[in-house]
């Protein structure tokens, strides 16, 4: 989110900051933050709901790969537990997820490439794709967004990154070391 951030204010100073929700929120009052970015699900998670002043919006700030999904692994054979768990299956954020990670994917992501890329279904059932693609300090920024049908949501998220990457994506990474020459 650094590069995102910085490409709508290269005038911030951003410092990365460590541990728990707990020792982040008094580092901000104790170590002369003007403020922090942590995510709104967790705070209101664990009942920090009011430390939050203000929600950045997606234009800004796109969060991620699968930020807001949550998964259970269980053995596939294992119908007793499958059918307790069924209940908790969103075919909706399931296909988001893999939409999310395959842009991830193909652009040879990882949780240190400057990307963010968000997809949910709208209101006509369309699964609609958005990803950024930042150079570190936010000066080069690709964004773009593709829609199609929830069941193709891979392909969705390899077409996107493919438009991206295509459109200098490709560039940008290769310049912070993070993609390999094809």
């Amino acid at each position: 989110r650094r590069a995102q951030l910085l490409h709508v204010r290269p005038d911030l100073e951003i410092d990365d900051l460590r541990g728990n929700v707990n020792t982040r929120l008094k580092k901000l009052e104790t170590e002369n933050f003007d403020a922090i970015i942590l995510a709104v699900a967790g705070l209101k998670r664990l009942g920090f709901g009011s430390y939050i002043t203000e929600v950045l919006p997606r234009d800004i700030c796109l969060p991620a790969v699968g930020q807001g999904a949550l998964a259970i692994e269980a053995r596939t054979d294992d119908e007793v537990v499958q059918e307790m768990i069924s209940f908790l299956r969103d075919e909706a954020t399931t296909c988001a997820a893999i939409a999310e990670r395959s842009f991830l994917g193909a652009v040879e992501g990882g949780c240190q490439v400057p990307v963010g890329v968000f997809a949910e279904t709208d209101a006509a059932g369309q699964l609609r794709v958005e990803a950024v693609i930042a150079s570190v300090d936010g000066r080069q920024l690709l964004r773009g967004a593709h829609s199609g049908d929830p069941g193709a949501a891979a392909i969705l998220g390899q077409e996107l990154a493919d438009r991206l990457l295509a459109q200098g994506g490709r560039e940008i990474l290769q310049q912070i070391g993070l993609l390999q020459d094809t």
